[in-house]
């Protein structure tokens, strides 16, 4: 008798929502970036990816921090994707990678040089970012579920 491990239908994924979010999560994250370093540097004078002899915009280094916050928001949502396509409980493999990538984010600042202000502000930020993007990648990859409509239970042949 060949029954189905898994009786329930797969959901389907609205791949254009999904990665329209992504591109706005992308958005979000790159200007909490900015934002961040601005408020960093110009309110606290905190010594946020560049020396203050930089000024409080910085140098280049603040754009890359952006490229890389909208990136890892494009990477979360390839990742959401994968999961969502693939994996049993896709949301809940997506919460355990997304809070670990945010833990590994908030650590890194403290294997570097820079002062103790700098690194805890820096990680800080991170903590942010991690948050931002895993609850707004989370809420979009829910919303681009398309529910497949349950078929009847099929009867053991006897």
């Amino acid at each position: 008798m060949n029954v189905p491990l898994d009786p329930r239908p797969s959901p389907a994924v609205n791949a254009g929502k999904l990665w329209a979010g992504g591109a706005a999560t992308a958005a979000v994250a790159a200007l909490i970036a900015v934002a961040g370093i601005l408020l960093g540097r110009g309110l606290f004078d905190v010594e946020v990816l560049a020396p203050k002899g930089q000024g409080t915009w910085g140098d280049a280094s603040t754009g890359w921090y952006a490229l890389g916050a909208g990136v890892a928001a494009l990477l979360a949502t390839g990742l959401l994707h994968v999961l969502l396509l693939t994996t049993p409980r896709p949301m809940r493999f997506f919460g355990w990678v997304i809070a670990l990538a945010t833990v590994v984010g908030m650590l890194a600042p403290f294997v570097t040089d820079a002062s103790t202000g700098a690194r805890f502000y820096t990680s800080g930020l991170n903590f942010v970012l991690g948050v931002a993007i895993g609850s707004l990648v989370a809420g979009v990859g829910k919303s681009a579920l398309i529910p497949v409509a349950a078929r009847p239970a099929a009867r053991p042949q006897w």
